[in-house]
């Protein structure tokens, strides 16, 4: 995972909680209402990016296990 990967998991993540919390959501599928919107959200952005940039955020590279010439070189991208 690679750190743009870890930012918009953190996009949907947050985006889902503010929505559950301003709808006040409660229960299950509110909450699954929340979440697909929080989703959504992070998912429009990513795409965005990728199209804008030309390259794709999704790696199968596991961000703990890079070497320090790998992390440099993705956070100067």
């Amino acid at each position: 995972m690679t750190d743009l990967q870890l930012v918009f998991t953190m996009l949907g993540e947050a985006s889902t909680t503010e929505i559950a919390v301003q709808n006040d959501a409660q229960g299950f599928h509110q909450n699954k209402k929340a979440a697909r919107e929080g989703g959504e959200i992070a998912g429009n952005a990513r795409k965005e990016l990728e199209q804008k940039s030309g390259r794709k955020v999704v790696s199968k590279s596991n961000y703990l296990k890079m070497d320090s010439l790998e992390l440099e070189l993705i956070s100067e991208r």
